[in-house]
C-alpha cells in the first residue's frame, strides 16, 4: 500500500516537474536570430517572394495535419503537453537503454576491451587520485588551521558586542565565509601547483587534474554554502534557527547529495567518456542520478514525520496567525516539493544536462538566498522592534501614554513589514524559476503603477501615524500637570480632550479619502453623496443636529466641564463625561444620567469661582436672639481654626438676621462664603458645632408645638372637657416619682400624692377623656 502511494506520488509530481521545467525545456538549443522587420517587409513587398512564403506555408500545413486544424496555426496547451511529455520520456527511455545496453555489454564478449587502453586509464587513474588526495589534504590541513577562527567567531556572537543579535550574527558568518571562501581557494591553488609540478609532466596541468580541480571549487564553494546555513560545530555561526543535531543531520546528508552528483558529473563522467567509451561515460552519469534520486527520496520519506511535527511545533509558537498558518499548510506538504524537486532535476538531467541543469542549479542557489535573506529581515525586525519600546523616563514622565500608544502599534506594523516580505520572497522565487517575469512586470505600466501606489499608500498612512502621534502627544503634554504650565483647569482638559477626538475623526476621515483616491478611485462622487446624505440625515435627525449645536454653545461659553457638580435637565449631580452631543452625570445615589444637549434648557454649575453655605437655624421665642447669633459666630471661628476647613473658607460669616418667625421658631439666616465644590463639606461641619453650641448655651433648637382649642359657647362659656393630664414628676433625686429608692418597696394600692393628676395645671400635652 505504501509502495503504491509512493508511486502516485512520483507520477504526480513527474507531471508537475514537466510543467515546472517547460521554460527551460521550450529554450532551444541552438537559437537563431529572428528576421529583422525590414526583411520581412521587403520579402512582402515583391510578389515572387510572397507567392513562394504562402507554397511554403501551406507545404508545412500539408504536412501537419493537426497544425492545419488548430485555428490560426497555433497549437493548443494539450497537444504541446503531450508531446513535451512523450519528448521527455521517449529521452528517459533511451538513456534507460543505453544505461541497460552498456551494463550487459560489460559481462558478454560483444565489447572490445582490446580498444580500451588499459595502461594509459591506470596511468591516468592513479596521477588523478595522488592530485585528489593532494588537495584534499591541503583543504584539511588549512580547514584545521582556521577553526580556532571560526570558534573565537562563534563565541564573540553568542556573546555579542553590544550590536543587535542578528546584524551580529550576519556579520560573524560573512567573516567565517570568506575564511571558508579563502581555505577553498588556497586548496584550489595548492592543487593546481602540485597537478603542474608533482605530478605527471612537470609544467604541464593534465586535462583530467583540470576537471578535478575545477569541480573541487565549484562543489566545495557549494559546501561552504551550506556551511553557512547550518554550521554544526559552531552553534554561533548558524544562520537556521536549529539545533545542533539537526545542523549536523542535514549538513552531512546534504554535503553527501552534493559530492555525489557533483564529481559524478563533473569528474567521474567525463573521464568515463574519455579513456573507455562515451555511452559508458553517459551511462555512468545516468547512473549516478538515479542513484542520488533514490538517496534524496529515502531521505525525505524518512524524515516526513519529524519534519512536519517540528514545523507544527515552530507554527505554534509563532505569535503571526499568517506565518502560523502557512507553516501548517507546508508541514503538511513538505516532502512533495523536496520530491517534486528532486524528480525535476532528475528529469532535466537526463533529457536537456547542457542548458536545463544549470538553469536549476542557478534558481535553486536563487531560492535559498533569497528564503535565507527573508528570514533574516523577519527575525532582525522582530529583535529590533518586535520587543516592547522602552522611552526614557524624562520621556515617560512627560508623555505617559506614548509609549503603550507606540506598543500598541508594533505587532500590527510587522504584520504588514513581513507580509510584505512574504509577498516579495515569493516574487523572486517565481522569478527565479522563470515563472514570472519580475523585470519585465516591474517594466510595464501597471507594474509601475501598482508599486508606485503601495510607497504612496504606505507614505500616506506613516505621514498620518507620525501626525496623530505628534499631536496626541502635544494634547497629552498639555494635559500632564508635570510639563507644562502645570495643572491644567477643568476647561482646559475638556476642550482638550474634545479636541483630541475631534481630530482623530477628522484626521482617519482624511487619510481615509487620500487613500482612496492614491489607489484610483473617484472620491468626488463619494464626497458629493456624502454631502447629501449628511444633508438628508441633518433633515431626518433634527435632534441630533440640535444636540450638537448646542454642545458647541455649551462648550464655546464654557457653561461646564468634566467634574463640575452641576443641574441639568433636573438631573443634578457630577458631570463625569462631555461629549459634543450629550453629558454624562452621576447622581448622588451613584445612577449614571446620559442627558442630550437638546433637553437641556438650563445650566446650573455648582463650581463656578466660589460656593455659598446657606443655612437657616431656628430657636425658640423664649431665647434670646443676640444670644444665638454669638453661639452662631462662635461656631464660624471654631471653623475657621480647624486645619482641615479653614483653607476653604473665603470670607468671614455673614449674618442676615431674622428670615422668619415661623409657628414654633424664629429663623436666623447666615451664609459663609467658600471655594467652589466645598460649600456642602463646609455646611455639614458647620451644623455639627452649631449643634454643639447651642447646647452650651443651653439655646432651645425647637421641635413643632399643638395647641388643642374646644371652642366657647354662644353665652361665652367654655364647654366642659374632661381632661386627664399624665404628669410625671421627679423627686430630689432625680428618679420618677413612684419609684421607690434602693431598699424601699412601694405600698401595693397606696396612693402616692406625686402621682395624682393635678387639675388645675395647663400644660403642653392634654388628653380628652
Amino acid at each position: 500500500m505504501i509502495a503504491q502511494r509512493i508511486l502516485a506520488c512520483l507520477l504526480v509530481w513527474l507531471s508537475i516537474a514537466l510543467l515546472a521545467s517547460s521554460p527551460a525545456l521550450a529554450q532551444p538549443a541552438d537559437t537563431g536570430a529572428a528576421p529583422a522587420p525590414e526583411v520581412l517587409a521587403e520579402l512582402l513587398e515583391n510578389e515572387q517572394t510572397r507567392q513562394q512564403l504562402i507554397e511554403h506555408l501551406r507545404r508545412q500545413a500539408a504536412a501537419d495535419p493537426a497544425l492545419a486544424a488548430e485555428p490560426d496555426g497555433a497549437i493548443s496547451l494539450p497537444r504541446q503537453l503531450a508531446e513535451m511529455t512523450s519528448r521527455v520520456v521517449s529521452d528517459i527511455g533511451g538513456e534507460v537503454r543505453n544505461l541497460f545496453a552498456v551494463v550487459a555489454g560489460l559481462f558478454t564478449a560483444e565489447t572490445d576491451t582490446a580498444a580500451i587502453d588499459w595502461g594509459g586509464f591506470l596511468t591516468a587513474a592513479i596521477n588523478l587520485g595522488l592530485v585528489i588526495a593532494a588537495t584534499f589534504a591541503l583543504f584539511l590541513f588549512f580547514r584545521r588551521l582556521s577553526r580556532p577562527l571560526f570558534t573565537r567567531l562563534s563565541q564573540w556572537s553568542k556573546q555579542g558586542g553590544g550590536l543587535n543579535p542578528i546584524i551580529l550574527l550576519v556579520l560573524c558568518v560573512l567573516i567565517a565565509a570568506v575564511i571558508d571562501v579563502l581555505v577553498v581557494a588556497l586548496s584550489y591553488v595548492g592543487g593546481n601547483l602540485i597537478a603542474t609540478f608533482a605530478v605527471g609532466e612537470t609544467g604541464e596541468l593534465s586535462t583530467r587534474a583540470s576537471l578535478f580541480l575545477n569541480a573541487f571549487l565549484i562543489i566545495e564553494l557549494i559546501k561552504a554554502a551550506i556551511r553557512m546555513l547550518f554550521a554544526s560545530r559552531y552553534e554561533g555561526l548558524r544562520l537556521l534557527p536549529i539545533s545542533a543535531a539537526e545542523a549536523s543531520y542535514w549538513n552531512r546528508w546534504l554535503a553527501r547529495l552534493i559530492g555525489l552528483v557533483g564529481y559524478g558529473l563533473l569528474v567521474v563522467a567525463p573521464l568515463t567518456s574519455v579513456y573507455l567509451a562515451p555511452t559508458m561515460g553517459q551511462a555512468v552519469g545516468a547512473l549516478i542520478m538515479f542513484g542520488a534520486f533514490i538517496y534524496a527520496v529515502a531521505v525525505v520519506l524518512k524524515n516526513r514525520l519529524r519534519i512536519r511535527d517540528e514545523l507544527n511545533a515552530m507554527a505554534a509558537r509563532s505569535d503571526f496567525t499568517a506565518t502560523r498558518i502557512s507553516l501548517q499548510l507546508f508541514a503538511r506538504t513538505w516532502h512533495l516539493f523536496a520530491l517534486a524537486y528532486f524528480l525535476m532535476v532528475l528529469v532535466l538531467t537526463l533529457t536537456r544536462p547542457a542548458d536545463a541543469l544549470p538553469f536549476v542549479l542557478m534558481a535553486t542557489l536563487k531560492t535559498v538566498v533569497v528564503v535565507v535573506v527573508g528570514m533574516l529581515l523577519s527575525s532582525l525586525l522582530t529583535h529590533s522592534i518586535g520587543r516592547r519600546i522602552r522611552l526614557s523616563d524624562d520621556m515617560r514622565r512627560k508623555l505617559p501614554l506614548l509609549e503603550p500608544r507606540l506598543n500598541s502599534y508594533v505587532p500590527n506594523a510587522l504584520r504588514v513589514i513581513r507580509t510584505v516580505i512574504l509577498a516579495a520572497v515569493v516574487l523572486l522565487v517565481l522569478d527565479a524559476w522563470g515563472a514570472f517575469d519580475l523585470a519585465a512586470w516591474y517594466a510595464s505600466e501597471p507594474g509601475r503603477g501598482l508599486v508606485g501606489t503601495l510607497v504612496s499608500v504606505a507614505v500616506i498612512l506613516l505621514l498620518a501615524i507620525g501626525v496623530w502621534l505628534g499631536l496626541a502627544s502635544l494634547i497629552e503634554h498639555k494635559l500632564n500637570p508635570e510639563t507644562g504650565t502645570g495643572e491644567p483647569d477643568a476647561r482646559a482638559k475638556t476642550l482638550l480632550t474634545l479636541f483630541r477626538n475631534a481630530l482623530a475623526i477628522a484626521l482617519i476621515t482624511m487619510t481615509a479619502m487620500i487613500v482612496l483616491s492614491e489607489i484610483g478611485i473617484n472620491i468626488g462622487p463619494l464626497i458629493a453623496g456624502a454631502g447629501v446624505l449628511g444633508l438628508a440625515i441633518g433633515f431626518g435627525a433634527q435632534k441630533l443636529v440640535q444636540d450638537i449645536i448646542t454642545g458647541i454653545f455649551i462648550q464655546v461659553e464654557n457653561a461646564m466641564n468634566t467634574g463640575d457638580v452641576v443641574s441639568v435637565g433636573g438631573i443634578t449631580g457630577t458631570a463625569e463625561r462631555l461629549s459634543i452631543r450629550s453629558v454624562g452625570i452621576r447622581d448622588l445615589s451613584g445612577t449614571y444620567h446620559i442627558v442630550p444637549f437638546s433637553s437641556v434648557d438650563t445650566v446650573s454649575n455648582f463650581m463656578r469661582e466660589f460656593g455659598y453655605h446657606v443655612g437657616e437655624y431656628g430657636i425658640a421665642y423664649r431665647e434670646s436672639i443676640d444670644e444665638a447669633i454669638v453661639a452662631l459666630r462662635e461656631a464660624f471661628d471654631e471653623l475657621a481654626a480647624d486645619e482641615t476647613h479653614k483653607m476653604n473658607i473665603v470670607a468671614p460669616l455673614e449674618v442676615a438676621g431674622v428670615t422668619a418667625l415661623a409657628n414654633s421658631s424664629v429663623n436666623i439666616r447666615v451664609r459663609i462664603k467658600t471655594t467652589p465644590g466645598t460649600q456642602w463639606g463646609i455646611g455639614r461641619a458647620y451644623n455639627r458645632l452649631v449643634k454643639l453650641h447651642f447646647d452650651a448655651k443651653g439655646i432651645e433648637i425647637p421641635f413643632p408645638h399643638t395647641t388643642l382649642y374646644f371652642g366657647v359657647g354662644k353665652e361665652g362659656e367654655a364647654p366642659p372637657a374632661n381632661v386627664r393630664l399624665m404628669q410625671q414628676n421627679f423627686d430630689i433625686d432625680g428618679r420618677p416619682g413612684g419609684q421607690p429608692r434602693s431598699g424601699e418597696s412601694s405600698r401595693e394600692g397606696e396612693d402616692d400624692p406625686r402621682s395624682r393628676p393635678n387639675p388645675e395645671f395647663k400644660g403642653d400635652y392634654e388628653e380628652k377623656d
